[in-house]
């Protein structure tokens, strides 16, 4: 097996140097640090991470607890998280808290007794009892999705703007009777969103209704009943957008199963985009999130923290893009024509 006495002989160099290289324990000449790589890579020299754990104090291993893994938005977010952490030489631990705040607060302790180096936190509604373990514990952690307020650093993507920005858009195609299926109460995201909405009606003169506003817990299947209970009602709306991508299957389960069709029945926008919602029939309008920069930006604020444990907390907030298609009722757009058929079309 190679040692580390190895490594420092091929380099030319101590055996306290190739630590210091390793560990990052030292500043190091970028001459000589590169020689001790060269050495490690040629040797296939394997460092012991347990070992520089007990000298270091550092597993150089990030918790991430995340609910609803399997939802493709908090998929692409995992991406971004893994891919940020293994350039950055760190390993991932992974949990599900489930959005539920008792269930949160284990996961959370369990990845701390790991001694992971930091964590990375999607919290739940009722976050108070994991952020105060937490917080009394001092462990290095980034909120992500959903804010949890000051003093902590936080990274998520724009909620209000983006929401009105949808209003606004089926306003325009002339719908007054707009319906939100809104998330779970109690989320920095289903709040913001809410007042996204109601931002969007006061700018085109349209009356906040309440019967028009109804909560679908961010998921599919309270969805699919609010839903319902918007359509069920007096006056139903005539256009529809949903806070998230898990409840409009839900919303699109329940307007099948009632028999209506998107957009001739009904106008239907969302917030969040999947990759496959250029694939359904109409394509979806759709709010797209940021999601994998969302996990590079968290991962990037924890090493900050690690980094300089007393800077001040920062909150990032990263824009959205509006992916125009077909289930809002506008016509697809024409083809772009390509550039040389436009020069045969010419008139000499």
């Amino acid at each position: 097996m190679t040692t580390m006495m190895d490594v420092a002989r091929r380099a030319g160099v101590s055996v306290a140097t190739v630590s210091h290289v390793l560990n990052e324990t030292r500043p190091v000449r970028p001459d000589t640090r590169a020689a001790v790589l060269g050495a490690i890579e040629e040797l296939g020299y394997t460092h012991n991470t347990l070992a520089r754990s007990l000298v270091t104090s550092r597993t150089r291993s990030i918790g991430l607890a995340v609910s609803a893994i399997s939802n493709p938005y908090f998929t692409e977010i995992l991406q971004g998280v893994e891919a940020g952490a293994l350039e950055a030489g760190y390993s991932l631990l992974i949990a599900d808290p489930h959005d539920d705040p008792h269930h949160e607060r284990k996961v959370v302790q369990l990845l701390h007794e790991r001694r992971v180096d930091g964590m990375i936190v999607a919290p739940s509604a009722e976050p108070a009892e994991m952020v105060d373990y937490l917080t009394r514990r001092e462990v290095p952690t980034v909120f992500l999705d959903r804010l949890v307020g000051d003093p902590y650093d936080q990274v998520c993507a724009e909620s209000t703007g983006p929401v009105r920005q949808l209003v606004e858009h089926l306003a325009d195609l002339g719908h007054t009777r707009i319906g939100l299926v809104a998330g779970l109460p109690g989320l920095s995201t289903t709040t913001e969103r809410v007042q996204g909405y109601r931002e969007g009606l006061r700018a085109r003169g349209l009356p906040f209704a309440p019967e028009l506003l109804a909560g679908g817990n961010s998921e599919a299947e309270g969805a699919q009943d609010a839903t319902r209970h918007l359509l069920a009602a007096p006056e139903p709306p005539t256009a529809l957008i949903t806070a998230n991508n898990a409840m409009t299957i839900g919303a699109l389960r329940a307007l099948g199963a009632l028999g209506l069709q998107v957009p001739r029945d009904i106008a239907l926008a969302c917030f969040d985009d999947f990759s496959w919602a250029d694939l359904f029939t109409p394509r979806l309008t759709a709010i797209a999130q940021p999601s994998k920069d969302i996990g590079a930006a968290a991962v990037r604020l924890l090493l900050e923290r690690l980094q300089e444990p007393d800077r001040p907390a920062r909150t990032v907030r990263l824009p959205c893009t509006f992916a125009h298609r077909t289930s809002c009722g506008c016509a697809e757009p024409a083809p772009a024509t390509p550039p040389a058929a436009q020069e045969r079309n010419r008139t000499p």
